[in-house]
C-alpha cells in the first residue's frame, strides 16, 4: 500500500505541477491578482504531494519492502539503518525523487519567503519553476518509476552499491542536489525578467540570496565528494577531472559569476543581459550534468547505469529548455538596456574580469568533458581527456583570477585609483616575497608552480586582512572605533571576506599536496619499517575479521616521529557479498601540517601484503578551505538586507521627491 500512496503522490504533484505552470503565467500576463496568487498555493500543494511520495519510499526502505523493484535492487535486509535511508537516493529512480523534491521545496520556499515579491514577477517565477517540474515529474512517472511493483517479490535484496555505503556518500548527494536545483531559483528568476522585459536593482537584490545559496550547497556537495573519493577509493588523490565531477564543477564556476555579476547589477545596474545569460547557463549544466549522470554515454564511479532511452528523455528536456531559454533571452534581451557608465581600472572592471576569467574557465572544462563525447558518437574514436588538458588549461585563468580577487575590494564603483590600491597591498606583495622565500628554503624542490600557488595564498590572505583593516580604519582611528566600526559592518562584508580567506585555505591544500607529497609503494611483512615523509610506519601485521555485511581484512601500522608514537593506523579491505565488491577503506592520520595515508592490499602468498603510504602536507586545508567558504556564503545569506528587498529605481526617486518636499 506505501507504494501506491508514494506512486499517487507523484501523479498529484504532476497535475499540480502542470497548473502551477500555467494559470499563474496567464494571470501574469493580464494582471489577475487571483491567478498569480494560485501560484504560491500550487507550490506548496506540489511540495506537500512531493513530500509524499518521497517519505513513502524512505519507509519502504526502512522497511525493507522488496515487492518494490527499487528497493529489491539496492537494498538489502543486513544493511545498516543509515545506508537504507540513503539507499533511498543512492540509485538512478530514487535521486530523480530526490531532485525533485528539493526542485519544489526550492519553489516552496519561493513563495513562503518571497513576500516582498511583486505579484506579477512572483506568479512567473514559480509558473517557470512549475514547468521545470513538469519535465522531470514525467520522466519519473514514464521512465523511472521508483515505485514500480515486482511478484513474487523477492526474499533479500540485492543490496547498495558498496561504494556508497559511507557516510561521505550517504550526505554528498542531498547538498550536491541542492546546489544544482537550487539554480534552479535563479533560471526561473531570468526566465521571467525576460518574459516581464525588466531588469532593475531590486532583481539582482532577490536573485542573490538564490544563488548564494545554491552556490553554498554546491560549495559543500563538491567537497564532500572529493573527501569520500579521498578516503575510500584508495588511491590517495582528491581530484581527477573524471566528466561527472566537471559536471557538478561547471555550474559551480558559472553560479559565482553569477555571484559576482548581481553586485553589479544591483550597485550600478549595469550587466544586465550578462547575469540573465550566467542564471540560463548555470542551471543548463545542471541539466547537462543529470544528461550525463544518466544517460549512460559515460563509464564513472560516480554515474548510473542507466537505460540510454532514459538519457533521450533527458536530452530532449535539455534541448527545449536550454533552446527554449536561448531563444527567449535572444529575443527578449535587446530591449533590455543597461545603464551605470565606468572605466575599466574600477570595482565594476575588476568583477567583469572576475566573470570572463570564470567563464572561460567553465568553457574549458566542458571542452575537455565532451569533446571525447562528441567525436565517439561522430567517428567511433576513442580519446581520452585527462589531467594534463585540464591542468594546461585551467591553471593559467585561474592564476589571474586570485591576483585580481585581491584588487577588486579595494577599487571603487566607476572609476579607481590603480596606483593608490597598489600603495594599500604593499603589505601583500611583502608577504609573497617572504613565503616564496621561506617555502623554497624549507624544502629545497619542487616545481615552479608550487611556489607561484604558495605566493597566491598569501596574497590572498595577506589582502583580505588589509581589506578588513582599511575597513575598519585601523590605526586611522581609535582601537575602540574599529572595533564599534567592525561590529557594525554588514555580514555580506564578513562573509566576503570569510569566503576568500576559504579559496586561500584551498589553494594552500592544493599547492602543498600536489607539490612535495612524498609516496612509498611497497610489499610490507609484519615487522617491517618504512621511512615516508619523515615518518617510521612500521607494518604490525593483519588480521581477517566479519563486518555487519562484509569481510574484513585489516592491517594495522604504528606511526613514530623522533621515536615517539604518533598514531595507530588500521587499513581495510572489505569484501561484500551482496553485492560482490571489493572496497578500500584507507586509514588517515589528518593534522594541520599534513595526513598520514595508508592502504592495504592483498597478500602475496608469502605473509607480505602490498601497501601504499602517502605523507599528504596540508591536504586537509582543502577541505578545511571548502567548509570555511561554505560558512561565507552563510554569513553573507543571513545579511538582512537580502531579507527586506532593494527599491526599484522608480520607488527611489519617489522616495527622495518625498523626502526633498518633507524637508
Amino acid at each position: 500500500m506505501i507504494g501506491e500512496i508514494g506512486h499517487f503522490g507523484l501523479i498529484l504533484a504532476l497535475v499540480v505541477a502542470v497548473l502551477q505552470g500555467t494559470l499563474p503565467m496567464i494571470g501574469a500576463s493580464k494582471g489577475n491578482v487571483a491567478l498569480m496568487r494560485f501560484a504560491s498555493s500550487a507550490a506548496l500543494v506540489q511540495f506537500l504531494a512531493v513530500s509524499i511520495s518521497f517519505i513513502a519510499l524512505t519507509i519502504a526502505y526502512v522497511g525493507s519492502d522488496f515487492s518494490i523493484v527499487n528497493v529489491a535492487q539496492n537494498s538489502h535486509s543486513l544493511k545498516p539503518m543509515l545506508y537504507k535511508i540513503s539507499g533511498v537516493w543512492g540509485n538512478h529512480e530514487g535521486s530523480l525523487l530526490l531532485w525533485a523534491w528539493i526542485l519544489a521545496l526550492f519553489g516552496f520556499a519561493v513563495a513562503a519567503f518571497g513576500r516582498n515579491l511583486p505579484d506579477g514577477l512572483k506568479a512567473r517565477v514559480l509558473s517557470v519553476q512549475g514547468m521545470i517540474g513538469i519535465g522531470f515529474l514525467l520522466f519519473i512517472l514514464f521512465t523511472s518509476n521508483p515505485f514500480e511493483r515486482i511478484d513474487p517479490a523477492p526474499f533479500d535484496g540485492r543490496g547498495l552499491n558498496p561504494l556508497l555505503q559511507d557516510p561521505g556518500l550517504a550526505f554528498h548527494p542531498p547538498f550536491l542536489y541542492l546546489g544544482y536545483v537550487g539554480l534552479s531559483i535563479t533560471f526561473s528568476f531570468a526566465i521571467a525578467a525576460l518574459i516581464e522585459g525588466k531588469v532593475d536593482p531590486a532583481w539582482a537584490r532577490w536573485v542573490r540570496p538564490w544563488t548564494l545559496a545554491a552556490w553554498g550547497f554546491l560549495t559543500l556537495g563538491i567537497a564532500l565528494g572529493s573527501w569520500w573519493a579521498y578516503y575510500e577509493l584508495g588511491w590517495g588523490g582528491w581530484w581527477f577531472w573524471d566528466p561527472v565531477e566537471n559536471a557538478s564543477f561547471m555550474p559551480w564556476l558559472v553560479s559565482t559569476a553569477l555571484l559576482h555579476s548581481a553586485i553589479v547589477v544591483e550597485k550600478r545596474d549595469a550587466l544586465k543581459n550578462w547575469t540573465i545569460l550566467l542564471a540560463i547557463i548555470a542551471f543548463s549544466l545542471s541539466l547537462l550534468g543529470t544528461f550525463l549522470v544518466r544517460s549512460g554515454v559515460l563509464n564513472s564511479v560516480h554515474a548510473f547505469a542507466s537505460d540510454p532511452a532514459r538519457g533521450v528523455f533527458i536530452l530532449g528536456f535539455l534541448v527545449l529548455v536550454i533552446g527554449g531559454s536561448l531563444i527567449l533571452y535572444a529575443v527578449r534581451a535587446p530591449t533590455m538596456k543597461g545603464g551605470g557608465l565606468f572605466a575599466p581600472i574600477s570595482r565594476e572592471g575588476a568583477l567583469i574580469l572576475n566573470n570572463l576569467l570564470l567563464s572561460t574557465a567553465a568553457a574549458t572544462v566542458l571542452l575537455g568533458t565532451l569533446y571525447p563525447l562528441f567525436l565517439d558518437a561522430l567517428s567511433g574514436a576513442k580519446v581520452s581527456v585527462g589531467p594534463p588538458y585540464f591542468n594546461a588549461t585551467f591553471l593559467p585563468l585561474i592564476i589571474p583570477l586570485i591576483i585580481a580577487l585581491a584588487f577588486g575590494p579595494f577599487l571603487a564603483w566607476k572609476r579607481a585609483d590603480l596606483k593608490g590600491v597598489f600603495s594599500r597591498l604593499k603589505l601583500a606583495i611583502v608577504s609573497v616575497c617572504v613565503i616564496v622565500g621561506v617555502s623554497w628554503w624549507v624544502t629545497d624542490d619542487g616545481p615552479i608552480l608550487a611556489f607561484v600557488g604558495m605566493g597566491l595564498f598569501a596574497w590572498l590572505v595577506t589582502a583580505v586582512f588589509v581589506e578588513l583593516a582599511d575597513r575598519i580604519k585601523l590605526f586611522r582611528t581609535s582601537l575602540r572605533q574599529s572595533l564599534k566600526r567592525f561590529l557594525n559592518l554588514p555580514r555580506s562584508a564578513y562573509g566576503m571576506s570569510i569566503a576568500h580567506l576559504g579559496v586561500a585555505m584551498v589553494i594552500l591544500g592544493v599547492t602543498a599536496s600536489e607539490a612535495w607529497q612524498s609516496e612509498r609503494l611497497d610489499v610490507m611483512q609484519p615487522g617491517e619499517t618504512v621511512v615516508v615523509g619523515g615518518y617510521d610506519f612500521q607494518f604490525e601485521g593483519a588480521e581477517r575479521l566479519e563486518g555487519p555485511n562484509y569481510g574484513i581484512l585489516r592491517g594495522s601500522f604504528n606511526v613514530k616521529r623522533n621515536g615517539s608514537l604518533v598514531a595507530d593506523l588500521r587499513p581495510e579491505q572489505r569484501v561484500y557479498e551482496s553485492p560482490p565488491m571489493e572496497t578500500t577503506e584507507a586509514a588517515i592520520w589528518p593534522m594541520l601540517s599534513a595526513d598520514l595515508y595508508v592502504v592495504i592490499g592483498e597478500e602475496d602468498g608469502k605473509g607480505g601484503y602490498a601497501t601504499r603510504i602517502y605523507h599528504k602536507p596540508f591536504i586537509s586545508w582543502i577541505w578545511i578551505g571548502a567548509i570555511v567558504m561554505f560558512i561565507g556564503g552563510g554569513f553573507s545569506l543571513s545579511d538582512r538586507r537580502f531579507r527586506i528587498g532593494a527599491a526599484s529605481a522608480r520607488k527611489k526617486q519617489t522616495q527622495k521627491t518625498a523626502e526633498a518636499a518633507g524637508a
